[in-house]
Order: C-alpha cells, then sequence, then structure tokens
C-alpha cells in the first residue's frame, strides 16, 4: 500500500472554478441568446456541477489516501461524457423550439400536417446539430489527451507517482480552461443555428396555397360553360352528348 501525507492526499485535486470561468457565473435567469431567444443556463449550471461533483468524489479517494482512485475519478472519460451530455442537451433544445415554432407557423399558414412533416427537424438533424455545437470543443478533447497522458505516472505508486501529481494537476486546470472556452463557443454555434432554422420558420409562416389548381379549374369551368352556351345558342353544332340537353333548353325557351 502506497502511503502518502494527509496534507499531500487533500492536496492532490486542484480548485477547478478559478480556471473553468464564466462557467461558473452566477445564473443569469433571462438572458436569452439568439434570434429564437433559447436560453442555456440551466444546462451550464448542470454541466459546472457534476464536474464539482465529481472532483468532490475525486478529493473523497484523495483523503483516504486513494491516489488512483482521486486520478480515475477526473479521467477524460468523464469529462467527455459531462461535455457530451451539455452538448446533446443544448441540441435537444434548440430541436424542440425550432419544431415549436415550425408547428405554429403551420397553423399561421394553414400548411398540412403532411407538409409540414417535410420542415420538422428529425433524429438526424437533432444530431447534426449537436455536432455543430460540439465542434468548438476541438482544443478541449486535445487538452483531454494531454491530460490522459499524464495519468500512468501520476498514479503509479511511490515516489514515481508523486513526481508525476504536478504534471497532471497542471494539465487537469488546463482541461477545465479548455472546457470553458468549448462553452463559450457552443454558445457562439447555438446563435448561428437558430439564425440558420429562422429561415425555415418563416418558410413555414409564410407558405400560401398554390392557386394555380384553382385558376386551372376555374379556367376549364369557364371554357366548358363558354362551349356549351355557344352550343345551346346555336352558334355551334351540337355534338350528341348534349343533343338532349339542347332539346330540353330550347323546347322550354
Amino acid at each position: 500500500m502506497t502511503v502518502q501525507s494527509h496534507s499531500t492526499d487533500t492536496s492532490l485535486v486542484p480548485e477547478l472554478g478559478p480556471a473553468l470561468g464564466r462557467l461558473c457565473d452566477p445564473p443569469e435567469i433571462g438572458l436569452p441568446r439568439g434570434v429564437l431567444g433559447i436560453g442555456f443556463e440551466d444546462i451550464r449550471l448542470q454541466l459546472v456541477t457534476a464536474l464539482f461533483d465529481v472532483a468532490g468524489a475525486a478529493r473523497s479517494f484523495a483523503a483516504a489516501g486513494d491516489r488512483q482512485g482521486a486520478i480515475a475519478s477526473l479521467a477524460r472519460v468523464v469529462w467527455i461524457d459531462l461535455w457530451e451530455r451539455a452538448v446533446a442537451s443544448a441540441a435537444r433544445r434548440i430541436t424542440d423550439v425550432v419544431n415549436t415554432r415550425l408547428r405554429e407557423g403551420a397553423q399561421e399558414s394553414h400548411l398540412s400536417e403532411r407538409g409540414l412533416n417535410q420542415f420538422l427537424l428529425k433524429v438526424e438533424d437533432e444530431r447534426a446539430i449537436a455536432s455543430r455545437l460540439g465542434s468548438g470543443g476541438a482544443n478541449f478533447v486535445a487538452a483531454l489527451d494531454a491530460l490522459e497522458q499524464t495519468v500512468p505516472v501520476a498514479a503509479a505508486p511511490g515516489a514515481r507517482g508523486r513526481q508525476g501529481v504536478e504534471e497532471w494537476q497542471v494539465a487537469l486546470v488546463a482541461a477545465a480552461r479548455r472546457l470553458e472556452s468549448a462553452w463559450l463557443a457552443l454558445l457562439d454555434s447555438a446563435v448561428i443555428e437558430q439564425q440558420r432554422w429562422l429561415h425555415e420558420i418563416r418558410r413555414v409562416r409564410d407558405w400560401r396555397r398554390p392557386r394555380w389548381p384553382l385558376w386551372a379549374a376555374t379556367g376549364v369551368f369557364l371554357g366548358l360553360a363558354t362551349y356549351v352556351g355557344l352550343v345551346l345558342g346555336g352558334y355551334l353544332e351540337v355534338p350528341t352528348l348534349l343533343r338532349g340537353l339542347a332539346n330540353y333548353w330550347w323546347s322550354h325557351l
């Protein structure tokens, strides 16, 4: 068993709050961003809360002298999972709001349900939105890769492990900073995403039923009426199909 001093164990996991920057800002209720007014404050707070819970668990392992357990609690896969859940939640929110606005627009324009289905966002659209929202996390993922490279040494027993802890701590703080950048990039992408789908919402809201079928039917009706009128007026030869109608009409004049 590796024996470590109590001070070393309790200071193993650095404070992540300062490195997380704006992710730790107080809740700003009613602060929408983008043309559709979609806010993500609750998702941000969920992400930070989950990360602090993980860090708290890591400190508990460290306080118990389990350096390996503490380091494993903040492993790359844990950070990735928290980030992907936040991205998925943001993409789902955009999808839900866009579909709600599309349905409202369809009610205004009297677009049929069948026509509306061509515009509604599907599962594949939500995945594409999530991909675009998460694209700003490339540097965050790179920082996690660097963090993962420090784990074997930091988690090793004895003096070798203690020497690797500092490098692991530096990489951990760097990952936290990159997470803040990734979140801010997500917010910027969300603004663009809302603008993208506003165009589709306007298309649905401004939809008008095509008028050519009405004009075509009107033209056919007027053409037939004109023809029948000319036949009954004696200007055209009476076809066999209309002979009975013509005789009836003339007999009652």
